[in-house]
């Protein structure tokens, strides 16, 4: 579990900040049920929440014709309370880096912190035996750097790896480099082929990859 994750966990608010940044926007029956407390404890807890700005609902048509769903999100607040790198001074250092070296000195920069943690990877994934082994390896070396990864095998036979938090959401931001970088990093150290399927970054709530065997 990540640092942030083991924070998050003092108090049924803060388990509720985790249960939406990991699992998505959630019934209040659904939340009341993961925390183990009656639907109406968890109703005044979020209530609570959604004056202070951290959660929101949304009320979501029903397939058919069934009742209308009000689903409880995270609000920028809520997202906010998870670390973000220091995201505003990340993103002047990168513009000032451009502005007074140019780009490809960012390039420069975005390669070798690619060829370092490339390294580091491959390291950790060294004794990992199969593609499983080396996914579910690389969802736990992710987690321990503050994604709050997960991984599962579909039933096609592929696999997925999904972050729930970008830790460097303000510098991927600022430069798709990062973001590019990663997906190249993923293919080399698992040695298969990867996806982005969703993206923090173009509003999704959270990046989501599939890998595919060579």
């Amino acid at each position: 579990m990540s640092p942030v994750s083991q924070g998050y966990r003092q108090s049924p608010a803060n388990r509720i900040l985790i249960l939406l940044k990991t699992d998505g926007p959630q019934l209040g029956s659904a939340i009341g049920d993961a925390l183990g407390i009656s639907g109406e404890a968890a109703r005044q807890q979020l209530a609570k929440m959604a004056e202070e700005g951290l959660v929101e609902p949304v009320t979501v048509a029903a397939a058919g014709r069934g009742r209308p769903r009000q689903l409880w999100h995270l609000t920028a607040s809520g997202n906010r309370r998870f670390p973000d790198g220091h995201a505003e001074l990340t993103a002047a250092l990168l513009g000032t880096l451009v502005d007074q070296l140019g780009t490809g000195a960012l390039d420069t920069v975005i390669s070798a912190r690619e060829a370092e943690t490339l390294k580091r990877y491959r390291h950790e994934l060294e004794h990992a035996g199969d593609l499983a082994a080396r996914v579910e390896g690389l969802a736990a070396i992710r987690t321990r750097e503050g994604y709050m990864a997960d991984s599962w095998q579909e039933a096609d036979g592929s696999f997925m790896l999904v972050e729930n938090h970008c830790p460097i959401c303000a510098a991927a931001t600022a430069c798709a480099g990062f973001c590019r970088s990663e997906l190249e990093t993923f293919r080399a150290a698992l040695g298969a082929d990867v996806e982005r399927s969703e993206h923090i970054v173009t509003g999704a709530r959270r990046c989501a990859y599939r890998i595919t065997a060579r």
